[in-house]
């Protein structure tokens, strides 16, 4: 098996991405919102640190919204590698992801996939067929979309999706340092995504990335497979 790629959300500024990116990061995540969404922030600053990573690593945007016009508009101005969709469940379905895929060329789309129950393997083939990857989350109801919930969910759903399609995987929801190397060799995903479990809070209620705990978490994706 091959190295998992790793993927952090959120970045809060270039400086905070570089660094991250200096820790074996392969993907930096941004989250530009007026929503209030976990880290979000502004389209200009996800726009600079999009803009500041070039040629050090992926910059993945995300975006919850389900009106296209809206997604198009944040793409024009943050101008991300990859476009991760991770509005509702069920809120945008394949069809208006292939219209996007269309009206975006050259912009891969990473579709996000809420693993609730086995009903996630049908939606993931589903979406397998319009998008570039997939990313399987948790859900929280209190926040807009899938993802940021800081839970883990049935990693056994996760496995199943990882052989029924032919498209990269990444593997999100809940995971840490602690945890990474047993979700890789229960799901032996494309790659693994962490926000809450490597974070520090900050004193105004939001968050920065724990630097120390982003090295552990990559390093933890890479001794696992050596092991």
């Amino acid at each position: 098996m091959n190295q998992p790629r790793v993927q952090i959300y959120t970045m809060q500024s270039p400086d905070e991405a570089l660094a991250v990116a200096a820790r074996g990061v392969h993907h930096v995540g941004v989250t530009p919102s007026d929503r209030g969404l976990p880290g979000e922030i502004d389209l200009a600053t996800a726009s600079a640190i999009c803009d500041a990573v070039k040629g050090k690593a992926v910059s993945v945007a995300l975006s919850v919204e389900v009106e296209l016009m809206l997604i198009e508009q944040m793409v024009a101005t943050v101008r991300p590698d990859i476009l991760h969709l991770c509005g509702p469940p069920g809120a945008m379905d394949a069809e208006a992801v292939a219209k996007l895929r269309r009206q975006l060329p050259g912009l891969p789309i990473m579709q996000a996939v809420a693993v609730t129950g086995p009903e996630a393997i049908e939606a993931a083939v589903t979406y397998a067929a319009v998008a570039e990857y997939l990313i399987l989350d948790s859900v929280d109801p209190a926040i807009d979309g899938i993802g940021a919930a800081g839970t883990t969910h049935d990693w056994e759903i996760s496995a199943a999706i990882v052989n029924a399609v032919d498209i990269p995987v990444v593997l999100a929801g809940g995971l840490s340092p602690e945890n990474v190397a047993d979700a890789i060799a229960a799901v032996k995903p494309w790659a693994v995504d962490s926000l809450t479990h490597t974070n520090r809070s900050t004193a105004d209620g939001g968050f920065r990335k724990d630097l120390e705990k982003v090295a552990a978490f990559a390093g933890a994706a890479r001794n696992e497979v050596s092991a």
